[in-house]
């Protein structure tokens, strides 16, 4: 299990950097702000006594005006000071944000693309995004309240015995047995809020998930039940809060009852002594001073069990950055070396994804020599997409050996690896920027006419010239839409200008209509022209012609060979070509029978 390198509030003070100061500032003006705002029950406790003296000729109590006063004053320079601490405080809170979310954007670049698939977008956005929010409000608000919360118990705890040590000692019991139930209440606490923040990364995650989905949803007139793991992350949160609440109910009520408790004992326990006191109206004077001050401890209590919880709830946020923090990621070779030319090779390659328990790939063996083509064939979920992946080093593996030019991929710098390979995926995504731009991205330096190019050659003609802009057409704006065949002739297009040696094609014409198959298939011949191609595809017509068909099943493969030899083999892809026929049969069938 690994372990964070960067825990608490140790590192928000490093993400503060030179702000720290201001931090250790907000902290000590609000614990002088709280003892302050102790002072007027002092300053009112001295009227009372002024007042209680001169009575009933009240134009001799002098003080009175004096004391109202300054009450005033050190409730106004608490305020003040208060302010001066948040505004320090709201100042480092910032900048924390700003890096936490930095560095978190940083190390996430730094991972393989393997860690994107086994994380959600939903996932990503809750652990950076929100986690980010509340370790700015606990900086913000709670750490400077925290400091005050630390300070005033000490200060409280002096006023009770100064005054009279048996109203002090009295007044005190009810606060002991709140802090008694409080601690029970609190004391699995953390493990709650863990267990809170999963919840809520659940369904946060599922939530995402489900937006997207919304217009499946509406075109077959479905409801949120369609989405089972929503509904069920919805439930889990559900049952979660009020089990908690059940816990909580009976400790809460106790710590309520005795926390607000006081007076049950102070006033009897202020009637019998006051019976045998020697001066009973300086006994009474006190005894006033504890009925006013007393319900300032409850006020306190109340917000140490309110910052105790989000600084549960901030840790454990922060936690969960420091945890992604803590993915490493792929180790880069001492020495890194060059392939010599650019073939692909897989040496007994076996491979396990983390976290499972059965091998992805077993035992795969096979070599793509330059300027072949190569294709993956088989059931889904059989390890096509994971051999594939194995390439530009998305995960490495645990046995045997990936090589590009012979070189072992874990061998190379990243950055050199990536430069060897144009992956166009079965999903394409497009940014929302120009098309030129989106274009543009997979080599920043390139002219526009070498984008024009690249998009002629990706047959993206008839997409640039429904739109007056062109190439500058910014998609996701102003009704700029394009569908899936669009979108991925524009991912080759991309694809096309990197110019790559090896390319790793991931069934790019699974979501288009067959005016775009065509388009795509024709783009396709420039994209592979010349190059190691690696190819998965569902639709066998496909791949009729390419150097070497191989099936893969369960992990392995398990027969390879050019279509007209694997049909002779009478196997696995004999048996799914014969399906694939009568699949198409029953399609050109059921079209003649309509028309």
């Amino acid at each position: 299990m690994k372990e964070n390198k960067k825990r608490g509030i140790s590192w928000l003070f490093e993400l503060a950097g030179n702000h720290r100061i201001l931090i250790v500032t907000a902290c000590i003006l609000s614990a002088i702000s709280a003892v302050l705002s102790l002072a007027p029950y002092i300053c009112i406790w001295y009227v009372v006594r002024d007042v209680f003296a001169a009575w009933p000729d009240l134009s001799a109590a002098a003080g009175v005006t004096w004391y109202g006063w300054l009450a005033v004053g050190f409730a106004v320079l608490s305020v003040v000071l208060y302010f001066a601490a948040l505004m320090c405080s709201h100042l480092a809170a910032f900048r924390v944000e700003k890096n936490m979310r930095k560095e978190a954007m940083h190390k996430i670049v730094t991972l393989p693309l393997g860690f994107f698939d086994q994380n959600t977008s939903g996932r990503m956005r809750k652990i950076i995004d929100d986690n980010a929010g509340t370790t700015h409000t606990f900086m913000a608000h709670l750490l400077p309240d925290l400091a005050g919360a630390v300070v005033m118990p000490f200060a409280i705890l002096a006023l009770l015995f100064v005054f009279d040590w048996r109203l002090g000692l009295v007044s005190l019991i009810p606060l002991v047995v709140s802090v008694y139930y409080l601690k029970q209440m609190m004391g699995g606490d953390r493990g709650s809020i863990q267990k809170y923040m999963d919840a809520l990364e659940e369904m946060n995650t599922e939530a995402v998930e489900y937006v997207r989905g919304v217009p499946v949803v509406k075109v077959f007139q479905q409801t949120v039940y369609s989405f089972k793991n929503f509904h069920q992350s919805i439930r889990n949160y559900k049952e979660w809060v009020l089990d908690y609440s059940i816990r909580c109910r009976s400790p809460m009520t106790k710590y309520t009852v005795a926390l607000n408790g006081t007076f049950v004992l102070l006033v009897p326990v202020g009637l019998l002594l006051i019976a045998h006191a020697p001066d009973y109206q300086a006994f009474l004077l006190n005894l006033i001073f504890y009925i006013l001050f007393t319900p300032v401890c409850a006020v306190m209590m109340n917000k140490i069990m309110r910052l105790a919880e989000g600084y549960f709830v901030a840790m454990e946020a922060v936690n969960r950055v420091t945890g992604l923090l803590d993915d490493e990621p792929l180790p880069e070779p001492a020495r890194p070396q060059q392939p010599k030319e650019h073939s692909v090779a897989f040496k007994n390659v076996s491979f396990t994804y983390p976290g499972s328990e059965g091998k992805a790939v077993s035992d795969v063996s096979f070599v793509i020599p330059e300027g072949k083509t190569y294709a993956l064939v088989g059931p889904s979920g059989g390890g096509k997409t994971t051999i594939a992946s194995l390439i530009p080093r998305f995960w490495d593996v645990q046995e045997g050996a990936v090589e590009v030019g012979g070189v072992d991929v874990r061998h190379m710098a990243s950055n050199s690896l990536m430069d060897q390979i144009a992956f166009v995926f079965q999903n394409a995504h497009l940014f929302k920027a120009s098309i030129l731009e989106n274009i543009r991205f997979a080599r920043p330096g390139a002219s526009r006419e070498e984008v024009l190019r690249a998009a002629e050659l990706a047959r993206c003609t008839d997409i640039l010239d429904k739109f007056p802009e062109g190439l500058d057409t910014v998609v996701g704006t102003d009704g700029v839409y394009l569908s899936g065949g669009e979108q991925q002739r524009i991912a080759l297009a991309r694809a096309i200008l990197k110019d790559a040696p090896i390319v790793v094609l991931d069934e790019a014409t699974a979501f288009a209509d067959p005016e775009n198959e065509y388009q795509i298939q024709r783009a396709f011949e420039k994209l592979t022209e010349n190059k190691t191609v690696l190819m998965i595809a569902h639709r066998l017509s496909s791949v009729r012609n390419v150097d070497c068909i191989m099936v893969v099943k369960d992990g392995e493969v398990k027969e390879q060979g050019t279509h007209d030899e694997l049909l002779a083999q009478d196997g696995l892809y004999a048996e799914m070509w014969q399906e694939y026929q009568h699949s198409v049969e029953w399609r050109v069938g059921k079209e003649e029978s309509h028309a």
